[in-house]
């Protein structure tokens, strides 16, 4: 909803939106139209829920589940041989929120934690329970990465061509954030010609992701159509938020006018 939008929608008196934040809408182009602009936040479910996730696709990744389930349809027994988590790295590229919740789970599976963002320091990632180490060394050391960084321009392209080639050739690469913090060609190169182990993405430059996207043939990738916070609880908060805040807008417009004072 940029200022371009707006400006064409004359009638336009109130816009729902969900979540802590809406980058897309220009919030100073709504004020100035006198456009009320609601939240509905998630009182169950969100962070949690994404948190979740990661750790479903990197149990998956490690063990190979979408590739062993699919052959058991198939007919016959083993074919996949994975690995245990117990003793590996797990590498957190953002220890906000998100990042700090991932902490605690890998450490229950016997997992070493390293993390890195443009402003941690060392203090702040011990307390969380993680050993600080710049990104290059955090990508070297690490068995998985984990992306939980905020997208801006200042984080875009965090991993590139350089970065990857640090990965270890045995590491998976989980993104549950933005796709923008990943350089998708460069990605896309190191995962055609597996100089690292895989990857599993639940977000895309654009989505949805185009039907004929050479990730979607890659054996080595999960895919997730951007499932990170579309859980029951979430989506329930939100439809029920959303409904309550219109509501609210509608019975305020109905309101008489205070009585003028004397």
């Amino acid at each position: 909803m940029p200022r371009s939008l707006i400006a064409r929608l004359p009638n336009l008196r109130f816009i729902g939106i969900t979540g802590h934040e809406h980058r897309t809408l220009d919030l100073a182009a709504a004020t100035e139209r006198g456009i009320t602009v609601a939240c509905a936040l998630s009182s169950a479910g969100g962070p949690s829920a994404t948190v979740e996730l990661a750790w479903g696709l990197i149990i998956s990744l490690s063990r190979h589940i979408p590739q062993a389930a699919a052959a058991m349809k198939q007919g016959g027994w083993q074919r996949h041989c994975g690995n245990s988590l117990y003793g590996k790295t797990l590498g957190l590229i953002g220890l906000g929120r998100l990042g700090r919740a991932m902490v605690p789970i890998a450490r229950a599976f016997g997992m070493a934690v390293v993390a890195w963002s443009p402003n941690l320091r060392p203090e702040d990632a011990a307390a969380a329970g993680a050993v600080w180490a710049g990104r290059d060394e955090l990508l070297a050391r690490s068995d998985f990465v984990s992306l939980h960084l905020v997208l801006s321009e200042r984080s875009r392209h965090t991993l590139g061509a350089a970065e990857l080639a640090l990965m270890k050739p045995t590491a998976y690469l989980v993104n549950t954030a933005r796709a923008g913090l990943v350089d998708s060609a460069a990605l896309l190169q190191v995962l055609t010609t597996r100089r690292i182990a895989g990857a599993a993405l639940d977000v895309f430059d654009q989505e949805p992701l185009a039907d004929g996207h050479p990730l979607r043939s890659l054996d080595n990738v999960i895919l997730t159509p951007h499932l990170g916070y579309t859980v029951e609880e979430t989506l329930r908060s939100f439809y029920q938020g959303t409904v309550a805040n219109l509501l609210a807008f509608m019975d305020a417009q109905n309101s008489p006018l205070p009585a003028a004072r004397a």
